[in-house]
């Protein structure tokens, strides 16, 4: 199986870090610096949060201001509905927004929030 590593341009690598560790999200200090920070998802799946000034070197487009567009949606499996709903209301806590209302289809249930940058998270629980 291949790594994913999904970039996102941040304002500040650090807030973003102190953001999703206060979640309960680790980090891989090997592909950290000032300048970007790599979260885990799992074994196969990692977030690189890169300054602004540093995702642009990675791109010839310009930067999406995520502030009134969606650049996109990323998805996180839960272990359970209390999972995704315990996820969701702490990123609101610690300072992120309300993303779409929670959705309940029985054997699925998923509910969104923006972090502090504006990139839209998708928490879902789906059963086995």
């Amino acid at each position: 199986m291949a790594t994913a590593f999904i970039n996102l341009g941040v304002e500040d690598p650090a807030r973003s870090r102190s953001f999703f560790e206060s979640l309960g999200f680790s980090f891989n200090e090997q592909y950290s610096s000032e300048a970007a920070v790599c979260m885990i998802l799992n074994d196969a799946a990692y977030v690189m949060m890169l300054g602004s000034e540093h995702f642009a070197n990675f791109t010839l487009n310009g930067i999406c201001d995520t502030s009134t567009n969606t650049e996109v949606l990323i998805g996180v499996s839960c272990d359970s509905r209390e999972a995704v709903e315990s996820l969701v209301e702490g990123a609101i806590a610690a300072g992120g927004r309300p993303a779409m209302a929670p959705q309940d289809h029985g054997f699925m249930f998923g509910w969104s929030f923006y972090d502090l940058d504006g990139h839209h998270w998708e928490p879902i629980w789906m059963e086995a």
